[in-house]
């Protein structure tokens, strides 16, 4: 007889970042707990113009399913530190990577009411990470990962600032049979998990300082 996988237990904290104890996720989920994650943005600067890859997220996700978002990411477990956060590359995306290679923004505290019974408070710890791959050369994680998509870096920014209404994005997308065929769609703001203009403030504050971003970033009407 197969065992159950265990449920994933997080570090769960106070709003000052004070550490309380340990919970599992859907304690974590159900009551608002405090806990953090990875957050890793990629970016691939070789085809000229920097494109940015957007994740979209399976269908069967608790949180946000079917949207596109961050380019990875994933839960902090009990007693891991950011450090350990590097492993999400791989389990994702199929991509090996240190994580002293890794470009970080900084912490963000987000918090996201879905429902009265599932609420999302997260510490966010967030980094970039520059690649030369194609989206086919990625090895997506199936039951997390449903495609990835490449857009303009500068689109995706005035996307986000309201100054665009949509932007084209190509890669790969899951299809009926299981295996990832190459894919377009348009991307809108709707269909993007939704975050608060100052987590997109820090974000493209640091990529406009690595020169990723022309004319830097400033907050518009956007997402969230």
């Amino acid at each position: 007889m197969m065992q159950a996988k265990s449920e994933e237990q997080f570090d769960i904290y106070d709003g000052d970042r004070n550490w309380l104890g340990v919970a599992p996720r859907s304690e974590v989920h159900a009551k608002g707990l405090w806990h953090q994650t990875f957050q890793c943005w990629i970016v691939n600067r070789s085809t000229g113009t920097p494109q940015l890859y957007l994740q979209l997220r399976a269908p069967n996700k608790d949180l946000f399913p079917s949207l596109l978002d961050i380019s990875c990411a994933g839960h902090l477990e009990a007693g891991e530190s950011v450090e350990a956060g590097v492993r999400e590359l791989e389990e994702e995306l199929g991509l090996t990577a240190r994580f002293e290679d890794l470009i970080p923004c900084g912490m963000f505290a987000e918090e996201d009411v879905i429902s009265p019974t599932l609420i999302d408070r997260e510490f966010c710890h967030v980094f970039l990470y520059e690649v030369s791959k194609d989206t086919k050369e990625f090895v997506l994680q199936a039951e997390e990962v449903s495609g990835l998509f490449a857009v303009d870096l500068q689109a995706f920014a005035r996307l986000v600032q309201g100054e665009l209404t949509e932007i084209p994005g190509t890669g790969i997308r899951s299809a009926d049979d299981g295996e990832y065929r190459e894919a377009s769609m348009m991307v809108t703001r709707e269909k993007l998990v939704p975050h608060p203009q100052a987590y997109y403030e820090l974000l493209f504050g640091e990529m406009a300082r690595q020169g990723w971003l022309v004319g830097g970033y400033s907050a518009g009407s956007g997402v969230g």
